[in-house]
Parts: C-alpha cells; structure tokens; sequence
C-alpha cells in the first residue's frame, strides 16, 4: 500500500504531464491508477484512445516542394464542367487518363516501347505532343527516338522542310531520328554537298524514301557521287527512289547525270535548269539506259503539291517551326529600323533573304528537263509483237552501250569507284 500510494503521489505532483493511463498488476489482477483520486481503482480498465501527438500537433503532406508544377493546386484530376443552369460541376477523370498524362510526363523516362500496343501509343505521343515534351533540348530527341525506333512510318511517313534551313539546323537530330520517311521534301534549303543531312540519306534508315526533292539545294556532282555510290556499288541506300527533282542546281554537270543511271525504278525525273553542256545527249542517255522519256509540259509529281508533312509528329514539326519564329522575332524591329533609314535616304540597308518560289510556270519551255516512263500497255498484244518488242528492245539498249561506251573518256571511266567513293563506303 505504501508503494502504490508513493507512485500515486508521484503521478499527482506531475499530473501537467499527459502521460495516459497507467495499469499495474497485483495480486494477478490489473488495476488502473486514478490520478485524480489519487488511489487504485480495482477496476476494468477503460479503452482510451492512446494520443500519440499533442493536440496542436499537425501534418501537412507535400511533394516535391522544388518542383513549380506540384506547388500549383492540383485541379487536372477533374474535368470541369458547367449546367444548364450555370451551376459549375466537375467529376473525376478516369484512371487510364490519370496514368496517360503522368507517363507523358516521365515519357523520356520509358526504356523501350517495341511490342507496346499501337493505339494506345498513338494516344501517349499525342498527350506527349501537348505538353511539348519533344520540343526540349535533350529529352525531347530522347522520347521521340523511342518511338521512332518503335512505330517506324507511324511517327512521320512523309516530311516536308521546303524553305525550313532554320528547323533543319536546329532539329537535325531529330529529322535525323525519323526512319520509313517515303517522302521528303527539302527544297530550296541551300544545303550544298556536304551537309551532314545528305549524308544521311544514303543511311539504311532512309531506304524506303521514294519521293526526294532537292530543288536548289546547290549540289554538284560531287553531292551526287556521294548520294549514288551505295547504291552504284553495294545495291543500298536510295535503291527504291522512284521520284527525283533536282531542278535549279546549276552546278550538276552531264558528269553528275551519269550517277543518276543507277536508280533503275526510277519514274519520274527533273533537271531543269542544271548546267547541262550537250541536252540532247543527255535526254538520250536517259531514255535508253532507264527508260525515261522527256516530257514536253511540265508534270504535276514536281508541283510540290503532293509532298506534305504525316503522321503523329505532323504537331510536332510545326511546334519546332513556331520555336524557330520565335527565336528570330528580334530581327523584325531590326529591320523596321532598316527601313525607315532608308525611307529617310540613308544609303545603309540589309539586304533581305530570298526565298525559293516553286512556281512551275516561270520555268521556260525549252529548259524544261523533266521526264517521265511511260506505261506499257501488254494486255492486247499478241505474243509475236511482245517477243518483237522485246528483241527491239534489246538491240536498243545494245546501241545505247555502244554509243556510251564510245562517249565515254578515260576519266570518266574510272569515276565509278573513286577514293571518296571508298571513303564513303567504308562507314557502312
């Protein structure tokens, strides 16, 4: 009694203390000890919610305090609405949606999306596409290789970069990332004979382009030995082209139409406006050697029409275009200063970029140098004039390959398999 009065006392001095309630066991039985009255209440204790914290004690749970974007409140989970009425009224999203947009988030993340389902990928880069993940710097050509590598033609089959040089300099990576293309158009881009980008088009990842325009695009013919020699020696690279334009490149000589020889599904074909010496020879050579014949009106594969930007990423070019405009918005009050000197007879003035015009019709009739094969209509002729027309056929091209061989000088000779020719097979 002594003991368990001591410990009551004890309690009672420093009762300020939330302790709880202490049981002791005495006798075999339990009892529970009343601070209040000081003794020991032979008792069934009580169940008393044990406080772990103090009453003022509070929790605040937050995430990533660095991150902006968590500070916001976080309203995208519902999709809000109005009534009739103008009552506002909002319902939660669903969870596939919730799990949509945090992997768009994270998409550079993803290790790999080969297997992954199509349409459910199509939704992720589209949810992608709207918060511009493939618009940054680093992580942007991250993702956007991981679809490439998955979806092929799905991503982008076709992609137009007429009059773009800004987005080809800025995004080359990128463009560079995109494989199946059947389709590309960089006309007017002045890319010359050593951009990193021709040199891409020889790759294995751009076999399937059928369609290449490269309309004044300053190549020669040593651009076009080095864009032919895959296909001149090793049957890779540009061997399924059946549409070619490299009009308005004065510096492709009837050396450089000599390369063109080895694409031999080859369709349709310009080269107006190149710095061809003997035309007529040309237009034979071409005729006999792959069958194109020289079209007298212009023709509609090369009125730039039919090659546009499609796919998923087709968003995406445009927002890299609108980041390139952006960039160079400050030129504009530069050259509104530039013009009111010069509207005030000041001498200085900045001489403006000009910009390719693709039209056909400016073209004169007589340096248009388009061609096209025609199409053989067998079904109603007889064997007799099938197997005729064969023999005539071959006779033909036996003429071609002596009249070649007779024009041909001992330099020309030996520019099939040259030193750079090597060189550029050797990274194959």
């Amino acid at each position: 009694q002594n003991w368990t009065r001591g410990m009551s006392y004890c309690l009672h001095s420093e009762s300020h203390l939330d302790t709880g309630p202490i049981y002791v066991r005495e006798n075999g039985k339990l009892h529970v000890v009343n601070q209040g009255a000081g003794g020991i209440q032979n008792v069934t204790p009580k169940t008393r919610p044990f406080r772990l914290f103090s009453r003022g004690f509070s929790v605040e749970l937050c995430m990533n305090r660095e991150d902006d974007r968590a500070r916001r409140q976080r309203t995208d989970h519902f999709i809000f609405t109005y009534t009739k009425e103008g009552n506002l009224r909002y319902s939660a999203k669903s969870l596939f949606s919730l799990v949509l947009g945090y992997i768009s988030d994270n998409v550079d993340h993803i290790d790999s999306l080969i297997g992954f389902p199509e349409q459910i990928a199509e939704k992720l880069f589209s949810a992608a596409e709207a918060r511009q993940k493939f618009t940054e710097p680093v992580t942007g050509l991250r993702a956007l290789q991981k679809f490439t590598e998955a979806y092929g033609s799905l991503v982008l089959c076709s992609l137009c970069l007429r009059n773009r040089y800004l987005v080809i300099s800025e995004k080359l990576e990128e463009i560079k990332s995109f494989r199946e293309l059947t389709c590309l158009d960089l006309s007017c881009c002045k890319l010359g004979d050593e951009h990193e980008l021709l040199e891409h088009l020889t790759k294995e990842a751009l076999s399937s382009v059928k369609r290449l325009l490269l309309k004044d695009n300053s190549l020669s013919d040593a651009g076009l030995r080095r864009m032919t020699a895959p296909v001149r020696v090793l049957k890779k690279g540009l061997e399924n082209l059946l549409v070619l334009d490299l009009s308005c490149n004065p510096k492709i000589t009837d050396v450089g139409i000599g390369y063109l020889l080895s694409f031999k599904k080859l369709n349709c074909l310009d080269i107006s406006e190149t710095g061809l010496k003997d035309v007529n020879a040309v237009i034979k050579r071409i005729q006999m050697q792959i069958g194109l014949v020289h079209s007298k009106v212009p023709l509609k594969e090369f009125d730039h029409s039919n090659c546009k930007t499609e796919g998923w990423a087709e968003q995406t070019v445009l927002q890299w275009e609108q980041a390139v405009m952006e960039a160079i918005k400050p030129q504009d009050t530069l050259r509104s200063r530039t013009a009111a000197l010069h509207f005030y007879g000041k001498t200085h003035r900045i001489e403006e970029v000009v910009k390719c015009t693709l039209v056909e019709a400016e073209t004169k009739a007589s340096g248009n140098l388009q061609f096209y094969k025609e199409k053989v209509q067998n079904c109603h002729l007889s064997l007799q004039k099938e197997v005729a027309g064969s023999h005539e056929l071959k006779n033909n091209k036996k003429r071609a390959l002596a009249e070649q061989e007779g024009e041909r000088t001992s330099k020309q000779k030996h520019l099939c398999l040259t030193v750079e020719d090597w060189d550029l097979l050797n990274t194959y």
